[in-house]
């Protein structure tokens, strides 16, 4: 309904329970309406009670042939009409009623918290027939569950999955993590400076009420998790000596490939290598990969992978096979063969059956 707001009786950010009053529109008006549209009940009512007592003496008469059945049918036409007269202004009336007991009384729909309220003592509202209007309250059904809207581009919309495990962090508050999960996914694709998005809906838990709708923060879906793992600085798997020649690079890393062969696979090798060297072949190095950067923990060994594609660049023509290097005990250079898991930004996951915790290998040197 349309009228003046009389009351407002909420503000921002108060907690309201179904049925509550949020506010009250001005009724004077209304009421004046009622009074007019009560008298004419009251006028439609005599006219039809006098028209009653006229058919009926119109019928008594029509019984003993004293008048003509079109004199009986016209009577009972205007009966008829009058009594139908009668009813659209009850309606009208109880029409009138509802807005005063309802309609000027506007109540919250849901159990919630305002999150906004636009309207003010005095202000005029339209009825929702109205072209241009828009709600007068936003009402938040439960704040300690939210969600969050992410636009994840084509790429990488592939890498998630329903029940996957986000993390996420805010500019407002620096320090903290906060964790969801992924709810849906949304297939309407959404352009974004010409880059095809798809919309990620996370669910997220707000028990302390924190976070406050409309926040943005930078997301990070977890798609790999190594738990209690060993890891290594990138820096020291792109480590290659300087001081050694490319030949004496091969050669240190052909020695260390043979120390994880079995007695067939290293005689092989061996016999391999003989026959590349006696027809002057060498043997190929340095071949590139694409992987998956991941996101390492501070404190913890937990490494956990976002979607991030880079290249990483390896010595062994192996898929997941690395080489770390070191000063032997005489201070020589020296090489040890690895099998990685999960790469990182800034570190990557060993796994090998060498016992490689608290060894030092070289990442950098001076020139």
């Amino acid at each position: 309904m349309s009228g003046k707001v009389e009351r407002v009786f909420v503000d921002f950010n108060d907690t309201v329970r179904r049925g509550d009053l949020l506010a009250e529109l001005n009724t004077d008006i209304l009421r004046l309406r009622r009074e007019q549209q009560h008298a004419a009940v009251l006028r439609a009512g005599a006219n039809y009670r006098l028209q009653l007592i006229s058919y009926n003496n119109q019928l008594a008469l029509a019984e003993r042939n004293l008048i003509s059945d079109f004199e009986l049918l016209t009577s009972q036409t205007n009966l008829e009409n009058l009594e139908a007269d009668l009813a659209v202004a009850e309606a009208n009336l109880r029409s009138i009623d509802t807005e005063i007991n309802q309609f000027a009384f506007i109540t919250s729909p849901i159990d919630g918290v305002v999150l906004d309220r636009r309207i003010n003592e005095g202000d005029t509202v339209s009825d929702s027939s109205a072209t241009g209007t828009t709600g007068i309250f936003t009402i938040a059904e439960n704040v300690t569950e939210m969600r969050i809207e992410a636009n994840i581009g084509e790429l990488d919309v592939a890498s998630i999955y329903r029940g996957q495990a986000v993390r996420f962090t805010l500019e407002s508050m620096p320090g903290r993590r906060f964790n969801g999960v992924v709810e849906n996914i949304r297939m309407v694709p959404v352009m974004i400076n010409n880059i095809v998005n798809y919309t990620v809906i996370i669910r997220v838990d707000n028990p302390d009420g924190s976070l406050y709708p409309g926040m943005t923060c930078a997301v990070e879906f977890i798609v790999a998790r190594s738990e209690n793992t060993l890891v290594i600085p990138n820096a020291a798997l792109r480590f290659q000596p300087s001081s050694l020649s490319r030949e004496e690079i091969e050669e240190k890393v052909f020695f260390a490939d043979l120390e994880l062969m079995d007695y067939e696979q290293r005689e092989r090798a061996l016999a391999e290598r003989e026959q590349e060297q006696a027809n002057g072949s060498t043997r190929t190095n340095g071949n590139q990969r694409t992987g998956i950067i991941a996101l390492l923990t501070g404190g913890t060994r937990n490494v956990r992978a976002v979607a991030v594609q880079a290249q990483a660049r390896a010595i062994g023509s192996q898929e997941g096979i690395r080489y770390l290097w070191y000063f032997n005990d005489s201070g020589s250079l020296e090489v040890m063969q690895v099998r990685i898991g999960i790469i990182t930004a800034s570190a990557t996951e060993i796994i090998t059956s060498a016992d490689l915790e608290g060894r030092q290998f070289i990442s950098r040197e001076r020139l």
